[in-house]
């Protein structure tokens, strides 16, 4: 079978493999029908992903149709389409034991840690497959994934009905965050240095957007919340300054969701938490939102086909690459198609 592998950063191939089978009894092989191309593909393709080893068979983001199951399976069945979890976890560590598989000790992300799913079939756990109930554009499979990011922070961060929500960047995480806060009823404001994006960002649901470099965020959130403050900021821009901001323009009571992953230092004292009582919390990958996601695709909550900018046949892979990283203004999300 064809798979999309990058030999080494700046060298991407489309190589035969072999194709994969049933090893285990719980195992399922899902024949590829699309992908979604990530940031963390960019970074491992262009040498930027401290994750990834090479060579890897890139693609987290993926998704299409049950071919075979092993003989234990029961919850899908060949003809399935299904989604893929890309999270897999020991099991039995602390961090599993207490429900939070994605943050395993010795978790493996399908696409960095291991071999993904930018190939034409795929084995993973039953428990790794989740399945539409209605028929849905195979094009979107795919992007299951990103929006349970989405669900994970505001899950993280509490997100529910009357909420005030500041989303810092309006990338393609902090569109799937606002959709699932909308979807829980929460009003979101959106930031951008980007009027694109943000343009993008109000026809989406945003109930307000600011182009930071032009106004005032401090006095537009003043006037969004009645002069309270924000309660909750999610910081979708992961750099040090963006959580400094965060955690400074987070009311009395707050809370703050970091999903960065850079190493260098924020400068943020104690007391910036402490007297405003804040509650600060990472958020990682996805833990089990598979199914939620699903549902916001098939009630039409969710709009996987907003986030779409534009879709490649596989083989076109540079050419995606060369897209998202030329035109970053005007790309949301970025669809690979696997059929010949």
């Amino acid at each position: 079978m064809k798979a999309i592998k990058v030999v080494e950063p700046f060298k991407v191939e489309i190589v035969d493999v072999p194709n994969p089978t049933i090893q285990n009894p719980d195992d399922v092989i899902v024949r590829i029908t699309s992908g979604g191309i990530c940031g963390s593909d960019i970074g491992i393709y262009n040498g930027t992903n401290s994750l990834a080893t090479y060579p890897r068979l890139i693609g987290h983001e993926f998704g299409g149709i049950v071919t075979e199951v092993g003989e234990n399976v029961t919850s899908v069945k060949p003809g399935d389409k299904v989604a893929v979890d890309p999270v897999r976890s020991c099991g039995h560590c602390y961090a599993c034991r207490i429900g939070r598989h994605n943050v395993c000790s010795t978790l493996e992300v399908m696409g960095v840690h291991r071999d993904g799913g930018f190939a034409e079939y795929v084995v993973a756990p039953e428990a790794n497959i989740h399945v539409f109930h209605k028929d849905f554009d195979e094009s979107f499979l795919g992007l299951v994934e990103p929006f349970t990011i989405g669900v994970e922070i505001n899950r993280r961060g509490q997100i529910t009905k009357g909420d005030k929500v500041l989303i810092m960047g309006s990338g393609p995480i902090g569109i799937c965050a606002m959709q699932v806060a909308k979807r829980n009823g929460a009003q979101v404001m959106m930031t951008d240095l980007v009027k694109e994006r943000l343009d993008k960002a109000l026809s989406m649901g945003a109930d307000e957007v600011v182009l930071v470099s032009e106004e005032n965020l401090e006095e537009r959130i003043m006037k969004f919340t009645d002069n309270e403050g924000i309660p909750v900021v999610v910081d979708t821009v992961c750099i040090p300054s963006s959580f400094e901001q965060a955690v400074q323009l987070a009311c009395p009571a707050g809370r703050v969701v970091c999903i960065g992953l850079k190493n260098q230092p924020s400068q943020i004292t104690m007391a910036d938490i402490t007297k405003k009582e804040l509650t600060i919390v990472g958020s990682r990958l996805n833990n089990n939102c598979f199914d939620e996601v699903i549902a916001g695709f098939e009630d039409g909550t969710l709009r996987p086909d907003q986030l779409m900018t534009k879709a490649y046949n596989y083989k076109d892979i540079m050419e995606a690459l060369t897209m998202i990283q030329e035109h970053p203004q005007d790309v949301l999300k970025i669809v690979l198609k696997f059929e010949d």
